[in-house]
């Protein structure tokens, strides 16, 4: 009974367990004398050199030399933080002190996990501490002060009471009055054909003469809404398929609530990617579906391709993470002592609320989607943007506690689709039997699923695949149109019949790979064209069976 109510403590309060972490990290640092010793030397040798360094700049003598945490920091930038020998020296003192503290968690040389969590959570105790993050030492902030004659400050205040008393804290990241779901985001003109517990299924409609013959289903991930996948006008990847030739359907999950305490991961593929296949084919007749599919969304398509189901023809994984040996910063989230807490506090509710998911998210990001906006909003007074990725990450969404509970453990801390062990509906998961075709993205900045991740992944297909490398990161390396800043790195031509082998080292394949300047949908497009079967015409919009029941995007997306 006492552990049982020190553990809903604990979860409540430090789910993922920095706060134990870093305790048992520093007791273990208090016995390495000589560690300590090593830090303090270079703590106060780095120290040594910042007066010097100042009185050069004081002096105008040239640039001093800037440490390389300061020069490769962007928010650092600011001319002032090298020209001006009070912010110099205040920007200095904070590395310098930052690494000092990061040096004394190594020192403690703990098992790894322990570590790389204190190690973490210090990380981001100095990221809040930030010079940059106070108006008393921010350049940018009193520059602005000082032109608005303080308007700047009193509306950041404002800001800050507002967030305070309306979002616990959170700073309004976006203009979410700029944007409404099915108006400018998720807008693919398209139908409803089917409609169960769990999942709506959409059917959007032609915007070509003739179509593959092939169909094909969008399988998002149900960790945040479908859209992702049909973001905006131009900037929507189903779209961007309809347009070149697809007849596609995407799936529309349901935001779970606590009725949904008890769905299972095997509900998502019965209720979810199955239903789904057995609709498609009855409204298009046709027998194979090519599957496209994003991150979780990703993960239960291969585990569908890998059952040996015959109607699926073709994969699209993006950014998607099937082997889980190296799971990136989400391994800090997905140890047993973690896992155990957050299944207690699920317990409570019957799933796990979509504001704690996208906590999680935000703190691994910290200085991008948390601290950034103190200063613009909180400091700098200024109003949020409109931008559809933020006002998207906004649209959160709940998960049922057995399912989330079952694909942490399973997948996360056991990795047993990697080993070929991971049972579902009673069969046993091979993707290397998989015999369609396989087309992998990763992204080369994505903290969710680190890219040399998502390529051990893609070997686990065996040979067939098509690996491709994208700029951006989890969701910018999805919604990825044509445009100036994009490229893609891969080995040999998309339309190849066979794809070149992946060598195991993902190394070798990087230093192998072409780097072409144009997005990863143009390449795709070129890949799929001649696997998605003849030109024909279009099939009708649902069928007597599936008749359409509302226009899309529907209404689980709604709620």
């Amino acid at each position: 009974m006492k552990n049982s109510l020190v553990n809903r403590i604990s979860a409540e309060i430090d789910p993922i367990g920095f706060l134990e972490a870093t305790a048992r990290t520093v007791g273990a640092s208090a016995k390495n004398p000589l560690g300590i010793a090593r830090a303090t030397g270079d703590f106060a040798a780095r120290m040594g050199k910042i007066p010097g360094a100042a009185t050069r700049v004081t002096l105008g003598l040239g640039d001093a030399p800037r440490c390389p945490e300061s020069a490769r920091d962007r928010r650092f930038s600011d001319v002032a933080w090298n020209e001006n020998p009070g912010y110099y020296t205040i920007a200095e003192t904070y590395f310098a002190a930052r690494s000092y503290a990061l040096d004394l968690i190594e020192a403690g040389e703990g098992d790894p996990a322990t570590t790389a969590k204190a190690k973490a959570f210090v990380e981001m105790v100095w990221d809040a501490i930030s010079p940059y993050n106070s108006p008393l030492t921010n350049p940018k902030v009193l520059i602005k002060a000082i032109n608005t004659g303080g308007k700047s400050l009193v509306r950041g205040a404002q800001h800050a009471l507002s967030d305070v008393a309306t979002r616990n804290g959170k700073p309004l990241r976006v203009d979410m009055d700029a944007f409404t779901v099915g108006e400018n985001m998720a807008c693919t003109p398209g139908q409803v054909v089917y409609r169960n517990e769990l999942m709506e299924l959409i059917q959007y409609a032609p915007q070509t003469e003739d179509v593959h013959a092939v169909p094909m289903l969008a399988s998002p991930p149900w960790i945040n809404k479908y859209y992702v996948m049909d973001l905006a006008p131009n900037r929507s990847l189903i779209e961007w398929a309809v347009q070149h030739g697809r007849t596609v359907f995407a799936i529309s999950y349901r935001n779970p609530d606590a009725s949904m305490s008890s769905v299972t991961f095997d509900d998502y593929l019965e209720l979810g990617i199955r239903s789904a296949l057995d609709v498609i084919q009855e409204i298009t007749g046709a027998p194979k579906v090519d599957l496209t599919a994003v991150c979780l969304g990703g993960a239960m398509s291969a585990i569908a391709a890998g059952t040996g189901d015959e109607r699926i023809g073709n994969l699209t994984l993006i950014n998607t993470l099937l082997d889980y040996s190296d799971p990136g910063q989400l391994g800090l989230m997905t140890d047993p002592d973690t896992l155990d807490k957050l299944e207690t506090m699920m317990a409570k509710r019957g799933y796990l609320p979509g504001s704690s998911m996208a906590d999680t998210f935000d703190i691994l990001r910290a200085n991008d989607l948390i601290f950034d906006y103190w200063v613009s909003r909180w400091m700098l007074g200024e109003e949020p943007p409109a931008f559809d990725l933020l006002a998207w990450n906004e649209d959160a969404t709940n998960m049922p506690a057995a399912m989330h509970i079952q694909y942490l453990r399973q997948l996360y801390g056991a990795n047993l689709l990697a080993k070929g062990e991971f049972e579902i509906c009673g069969e046993t998961v091979d993707l290397s039997k998989f015999p369609g075709e396989v087309y992998v993205v990763g992204a080369i900045n994505d903290h969710v699923v680190p890219w040399t991740s998502s390529y051990a992944g893609a070997r686990l297909f065996g040979d067939g695949v098509r690996y491709v490398q994208s700029n951006g990161g989890h969701i910018a390396g999805i919604v990825n149109p044509p445009n100036k800043r994009s490229w893609t790195a891969a080995v040999g031509e998309p339309e190849a019949p066979e794809q070149e082998p992946m060598p195991a080292d993902p190394a070798a394949w990087r230093d192998a790979a072409t780097v072409q300047e144009h997005s990863w949908w143009e390449d795709w497009v070129r890949w799929y064209t001649p696997r998605a079967g003849e030109r024909q015409a279009p099939p009708t919009m649902g069928s007597e069976a599936n008749p359409p029941l509302a226009a899309a995007p529907g209404s689980y997306v709604l709620g």
